[in-house]
């Protein structure tokens, strides 16, 4: 039995199949599964956004399916980008010039006002079962404040302006080891992980 992750990034998948390493069920992508099929993002929060994917995929697939929506939210922003992070300024611009942009919008900010965090809620669909599919869903944060300049190579999307001040660096300058273990999407699947335990997967 397999493992659907409703997602066609591959950075993201990379992060799943590392946090959820040693897990029995093979985890695949959408398109790996032969799986291509539109997804209306219209929920209001993140977990909503996380089962709608999840639904959706299952639609197509009699396997165990996970989903997540995840994003950015500033609080000197009033929680902006939220869940229109990946859609920020534009779904094809580039994450450079959205980072700078909220680097920007954050310039009168004091040090004490640049608080954030990387949310990521997880949804599952779990195999048909006495005629029912049962959902779960949970989330995860990961809290820290927005750099003053973009710095580290190794993460994507908002990584380069997350800075961890236990770490003293940014999201993208930890290792994937370290990341892994703070990261919101970490929380939110070690969560997960124990629930599909409890449910015998």
């Amino acid at each position: 039995m397999k493992i659907v992750f409703a997602t066609g990034n591959e950075h993201k998948l990379v992060e799943v199949r590392n946090i959820l390493a040693g897990i029995s069920e093979q985890i695949v992508s959408m398109k790996e599964a032969g799986i291509e099929v539109e997804i209306v993002e219209d929920g209001s929060t993140f977990e909503e956004n996380a089962m709608i994917k999840a639904r959706t995929i299952a639609q197509h697939t009699d396997a165990l399916v996970l989903a997540d929506d995840s994003g950015l939210e500033v609080d000197y922003l009033n929680g902006e980008p939220g869940i229109y992070s990946s859609r920020y300024m534009g779904e094809d611009t580039p994450y450079p010039i959205k980072n700078q942009a909220i680097i920007d919008r954050l310039e009168n900010a004091e040090e004490k006002q640049r608080t954030a965090r990387f949310v990521c809620a997880i949804a599952a669909v779990l195999p048909e079962k006495d005629g029912v599919r049962k959902e779960l869903c949970v989330r995860g944060t990961f809290e820290g404040v927005i750099a003053h300049e973009i710095a580290g190579e190794n993460g994507f999307g908002y990584d380069p302006i997350f800075y961890v001040p236990e770490c003293g660096c940014t999201s993208a300058q930890l290792t994937t080891e370290e990341k892994n273990a703070r990261s919101h999407r970490g929380d939110a699947l070690r969560k997960m992980r124990e629930l599909l335990e409890k449910e015998g997967y």
